[in-house]
């Protein structure tokens, strides 16, 4: 699990998500504090690859490009999963968690994919446009009428009697589309020969939490079908379904959720859910996190040691066993373990990224510097990464390439938002006689930064 987290305030994910926010006349008239909130971000090597495992087949029987920087995991308990701008996908960890097999994760993201392929994204966010400019007009014109009468209490009743029809207009059109996106689900399970059953259990499962909560779902306030009506329709699918399925990929969906739940809970809530007793693979995975947790180091490498016997290939945890050793301090054992995780799976980004950092923190590093920026600038062809730009920032420094270092700076100010910070570094490379590569990349970031102005 990556140590570094991303969080992104409503303001810059509205980008990605502008198209699911509700009328604007809407909003004018009711406060919506979670849109203020933060959401954080999970990068880890081993759940991203699972996840494309699922996601890529899915895709593919859709006719959709996929692009494993597009999907993101939200640290968020709550059984969610949606999709947004440029085939954004986000998955919520409680979704990961509370699934029971990889058919019921699957499940969930083929009605995603089924969003993405029906369009819903753009024809969604013109529907908004329009609700927005016919809604205030209406909202207008009907207050105004009553406001001649002279009666204020009259004026708000019609202004809201207005948006009251059409948010009811709204709400059956997502609903008619949370339908369409069931239907491409089954459709998509199908060509990719998995059962429904999946979506089926999910659907039950959000059912029983809906009537734990004493929730009720109301037709008005509502943008998916109704649950009971969800199952209905996923059970008439099963019963048509005479096929035989084989759960694919369950073994690692195991063994992600036990890692998932052990970086996101406490070392005493996952040697509850996993004790010392047990040693199925997930198990141990789960234990080792949790006695690095309590800092029972030796503890933790003993059950990684056993994993590793097991899966001599397995690349995550010789991972895992690096992120310990470079945390208290063993910087050479790290080093080793980065460096033979990176053997086995060598187009890592993530990898490429821990194994640069862990040389930067050796005494040696100077020595490395170049080998270091190579590591870090491949890592960043394939994915973008806040953090191993400042990784970058520091590896030219160390290299005596203070324009380079400057230029590095910039992009990491860039990503944070941090754009008169970012201005002033890159002034700064300017003037340092960048060579002309760092000079191209100083041009293309000074427009990018222009354009943010604009």
């Amino acid at each position: 699990m990556e140590k570094t987290y991303q969080r992104l305030t409503f303001q810059k994910l509205k980008f990605f998500i502008g198209s699911f926010g509700l009328p604007m006349v809407f909003v004018l008239l009711f406060s919506i504090p979670s849109l203020a909130q933060e959401i954080s971000l999970i990068s880890d090597e081993e759940t991203e690859q699972f996840l494309g495992k699922i996601i890529n087949p899915l895709f593919h029987a859709a006719g959709i490009p996929y692009d494993r920087n597009e999907v993101h995991i939200v640290n968020d308990p709550s059984l969610n999963a949606f999709v947004a701008d440029g085939n954004h996908l986000f998955i919520h960890t409680g979704t990961i968690l509370n699934a029971s097999s990889s058919n019921e994760l699957s499940g969930v993201i083929a009605h995603e994919t089924g969003h993405i392929q029906g369009g819903h994204i753009l024809r969604q966010k013109l529907k908004n446009q329009n609700m927005q400019e016919v809604g205030l007009v209406s909202a207008i014109l009907a207050g105004t009428a009553a406001a001649v009468s002279g009666r204020g209490d009259v004026a708000m009743a019609a202004i809201l009697g207005s948006q009251s029809s059409m948010l009811t207009n709204y709400l059956r059109y997502r609903t008619e589309e949370e339908r369409s996106a069931d239907e491409a689900a089954l459709s998509l399970l199908k060509k990719t020969k998995q059962s429904p059953q999946g979506m089926l259990d999910f659907m039950k499962k959000i059912n029983k939490q809906n009537q734990l909560s004493g929730r009720e779902e109301s037709p008005y306030f509502r943008t998916h079908p109704i649950t009971s009506e969800r199952i209905a329709f996923f059970e008439q699918a099963m019963a048509e379904d005479a096929n035989t399925y084989k759960n694919n990929n369950q073994t690692e969906f195991e063994r992600v959720q036990a890692k998932l739940y052990a970086y996101l809970f406490s070392s005493q809530q996952t040697l509850k859910k996993y004790p010392l007793n047990l040693d199925s693979t997930p198990a141990l995975y789960a234990q080792s996190i949790a006695l690095f947790k309590d800092l029972k180091f030796e503890k933790a490498l003993g059950k990684l040691d056993v994993l590793i016997d097991r899966e001599p290939q397995n690349p995550y945890f010789f991972e895992l066993k690096a992120q310990i050793y470079f945390e208290t301090g063993k910087i050479k054992q790290a080093q080793d373990n980065y460096k033979k995780a990176l053997s086995l799976m060598p187009d890592s980004a993530l990898l490429q990224i821990s194994y640069a950092q862990s040389l930067l923190e050796d005494t040696s590093a100077e020595e490395k510097a170049t080998e270091i920026i190579n590591l870090l600038n491949k890592a960043l062809i394939s994915r973008p990464n806040t953090f191993a730009w400042m990784l970058l920032a520091r590896a030219y420094e160390l290299n005596g390439n203070s324009a380079a270092a400057n230029y590095a700076s910039a992009e990491y100010s860039y990503r944070l938002g941090r754009v008169k910070t970012a201005k002033e570094q890159l002034k700064t490379a300017k003037n340092l006689n960048p060579s002309a590569q760092i000079s191209l990349k100083i041009d293309d970031l000074n427009n990018r930064l222009g354009q943010l102005s604009d």
